[in-house]
């Protein structure tokens, strides 16, 4: 052990066991990095990010040079070491360095390294992309006879290097990424999950039905109309002649002062004050809705079906609650047909729609058939009950209460808790 020359060769031996780390650590780390982030960053003048961003450009460029100086590395240490064991051991040693180098090298020069690099990647690629990109520079000739070569025996094999992974996340991709976010507070984190969940949701999901659209007669007395819109609770109001498929227009209540401050009001005047009515398919999703309002500079929308009858109406109001959620967290202030009992018993009426009952109640009843409570039990059934029964339906107990008019019009219904 006092030959220098043995002492030379661990020292450069355990130069080499540091490179080689180096070069680990590197490749796992540029692999490793956020390219968002490193977007975000090159962006925002972070020199490293930049160098990182171009390198990473052309990772089969980036990989080549890393690999060259990784297996130079490797190959040089390990001819040292045994260079070592045939000075201290003779030839034995031949068959002892091997084994040590690997287990050296195993741990200090892959798995340590590596380990430290995929836990914390900025901090070591963003330094190291200085050295990766003056050692690509120096070893241009050689990286490009490297690719070239390995290039033309993946063509010969039917694969294109030019094909690399889009930087492109897909809808899904995106809203997998949203809803992983740690550093996203719940409520941003839900806005944004609706905003991306607007295609799958159609206006048939969302839309007040027929039965329930507070509209104005126009063949109503005088009297009779003005105190309807005097009582009104809704900026918007629908005006039909008999019926409500013979929509004439929508009252907008702050054009009825108009005439609501006259000694006399006739039905003229009202005509006069009326917006034309806005018509949208039942089909139609909630973003191409939401777009078609802006465009159109529209607020309120008659729900049609395919030959044209009103199913019902939807409100950009609505949108906006597929969003953010509710505008109040009240059970009983924000859905008058959900009615909480005991013991996790709710009475719901018939009509109301499954996607908002699984919206309140965090319930996951199938949406993918009938949109009310009482197409669902229906379907279920596959006839109009004539008197009270009592079903479970996909893990939640249902009781029918009241049918009126062929029609479910109340129900208890119960999650029912999984066995353990």
């Amino acid at each position: 052990m006092d030959d220098p020359s043995i002492g030379a060769l661990f020292g450069a031996t355990i130069v080499l066991v540091i490179l080689s780390a180096y070069f680990s650590g590197s490749e796992t780390a540029m692999m490793a990095l956020n390219r968002y982030r490193l977007k975000h960053l090159a962006n925002e003048g972070h020199g490293g990010a930049r160098r990182a961003s171009r390198l990473l450009e052309r990772p089969d460029r980036l990989l080549s040079v890393i690999l060259i100086g990784n297996n130079l590395v490797n190959f040089t240490a390990a001819s040292l070491a045994t260079l070592i064991a045939l000075e201290l051991y003779g030839e034995s040693g031949v068959a002892i360095a091997p084994v040590v180098c690997t287990f050296v090298f195993l741990i200090f020069a892959e798995v340590a390294p590596k380990s430290i690099a995929a836990a914390h990647p900025e901090k070591v690629a963003l330094p190291s992309s200085y050295i990766l990109n003056l050692l690509l520079l120096s070893l241009y000739p050689l990286v490009w006879l490297v690719n070239g070569i390995a290039n033309g025996i993946l063509s010969l094999i039917g694969i294109n290097h030019d094909e690399t992974a889009s930087d492109h996340l897909s809808k899904e991709e995106l809203r997998t990424v949203v809803f992983e976010g740690s550093q996203i507070s719940a409520h941003p984190q839900n806005m944004m999950l609706g905003v991306l969940d607007l295609d799958k949701v159609s206006v048939e999901d969302i839309m007040v039905p027929r039965t329930e659209i507070f509209g104005i007669d126009i063949d109503d007395d005088i009297e009779d109309i003005i105190e309807q819109i005097r009582s009104s609770q809704h900026t918007r109001i629908p005006v039909f002649k008999a019926d409500i498929d013979k929509i004439i227009g929508v009252l907008h209540t702050r054009n009825a002062a108009k005439f609501l401050t006259q000694a006399e009001v006739n039905k003229a005047a009202i005509l006069q004050v009326i917006d034309e009515s806005y018509f949208v398919p039942e089909n139609q999703s909630l973003q191409t809705l939401l777009f078609n309002f802006q465009q159109s500079k529209q607020r309120l929308g008659m729900v049609v079906d395919e030959y044209g009858d009103v199913q019902g109406i939807v409100a950009i109001e609505d949108i906006l609650e597929e969003i953010v959620g509710e505008f109040t967290t009240d059970l009983s202030d924000t859905n008058i047909d959900i009615h909480p009992l005991d013991d996790g018993l709710y009475l719901i009426d018939g009509s109301t729609h499954i996607r908002l009952i699984n919206r309140q109640l965090t319930w996951d009843l199938p949406q993918e058939g009938p949109k009310t409570l009482n197409g669902l039990i229906i379907e279920y059934l596959e006839t109009i009950p004539d008197s009270n029964v009592c079903m479970l339906l996909e893990g939640y107990r249902i009781e029918i209460v009241q049918i009126q008019d062929n029609m479910i019009k109340t129900a208890k219904i119960s999650r029912v808790p999984e066995p353990f």
